[in-house]
């Protein structure tokens, strides 16, 4: 089958391959992908930000969300039968969706929501189990509270703010002139244009602080959250908690915790907190919030659609910071471009 693969570490690591179909375990589900999402964590993984915890054997498969039809069961599956529409975010080390096929542990995967096509389903797993899990499960989002979300049009923040909006949050976003009417369309209350304001200048009393950009964007967030407020970073620093779980060894967490002291510190002192934040594979969200796009309390935002043959060139415009808003999607269909 046809694969775009991680040979080596680095920029240029990654090429189109002719690669062996993957083996199917007696738990796992075999996907013809029709299409898959393009993710930042793509572009992390292949340059090896991660391969002193993601221990990953290259060469192998890149691509973290997919949607796509199932073609074979492992004898334990029962939940999953032949041509059956899905969508996944396959578990770390099992990632492969720049791919033909790929196999996926069943837990890991969820019927497609009904209401979304396949190229539009690919953009979903990976930022809305991250929305879920920042919002409910680490940071348990309240009705009322107030939720500042950076980057409020990317793939990742667009996804955010429709959910903070859906638990009852009041949502403030940051974003450019071009993007604030999708935005206000998602559910922002609160817009702030980067180009025109300092957001850290018109906010305060914030609950949560969703950062995914890191360096001074984070430092600043850490001052409009209100005493007790929780600042999550997507892009970093790590902490502790990362590699615990992730299973490291004990000193990697040492080493996560130095590189995150010095956010840590400014955050005690102003008398918040800071975590970071990686999110895992988990079919069960993936099914709860299949029912959240299905009556139209999510929906996804696509910038554009490449064909699968075009998966690096996908992959550079996402590097390049060419999106205008939400995810790009790479796409098996014919005339996809």
């Amino acid at each position: 089958m046809k694969a775009f693969v991680v040979e080596k570490y680095g920029k240029d690591g990654a090429r189109a391959a002719q690669v062996p179909e993957p083996a199917v375990g007696d738990r796992d589900v075999l996907v013809r992908v029709s299409a898959a999402g393009i993710n930042p964590l793509d572009k992390m993984v292949r340059d090896g930000e991660f391969k002193q915890l993601l221990k990953y054997r290259l060469p192998f498969a890149l691509g973290h969300d997919l949607a796509g039809v199932v073609t074979r069961v492992g004898s334990a599956v029962q939940e999953f039968e032949v041509g059956d529409e899905v969508y996944a975010r396959p578990r770390d080390l099992r990632i492969g969706g720049f791919a033909e096929f790929v196999a996926i542990d069943v837990d890991d995967v969820a019927p497609k929501p009904a209401s979304l096509s396949l190229d539009e389903a690919a953009a979903v797993p990976l930022v809305a189990l991250a929305a879920w899990q920042i919002l409910v499960d680490r940071a348990r989002v309240k009705p009322g509270q107030k939720v500042l979300v950076h980057a409020g049009a990317g793939g990742l923040g667009s996804t955010v703010v429709q959910l903070a909006k859906h638990l009852g949050a009041t949502v403030a976003t940051t974003t450019g002139t071009d993007t604030e009417k999708l935005v206000r369309s998602l559910g922002a209350d609160i817009v702030v244009d980067y180009a025109k304001e300092d957001f850290s200048q018109v906010l305060s009393g914030y609950d949560l602080v969703l950062d995914s950009l890191g360096g001074a964007n984070l430092e600043k967030s850490l001052t409009v959250l209100k005493p007790g407020g929780l600042a999550i970073g997507v892009v970093g620093p790590p902490d502790a908690g990362f590699a615990k779980q992730l299973g490291a060894p004990w000193f990697m967490g040492v080493v996560m915790s130095a590189l995150s002291r010095k956010v840590r510190r400014r955050a005690k002192a102003l008398g918040v907190r800071y975590q970071f934040f990686f999110m895992q594979a988990n079919g069960s969200q993936l099914r709860e919030l299949g029912a959240l796009y299905d009556s139209g309390r999510l929906r996804p935002v696509i910038d554009r659609t490449f064909p699968f043959d075009r998966t690096l060139e996908a992959m550079a415009y996402v590097e390049q910071g060419r999106t205008t808003a939400g995810k790009v999607v790479v796409s098996m269909a014919p005339g996809s471009d």
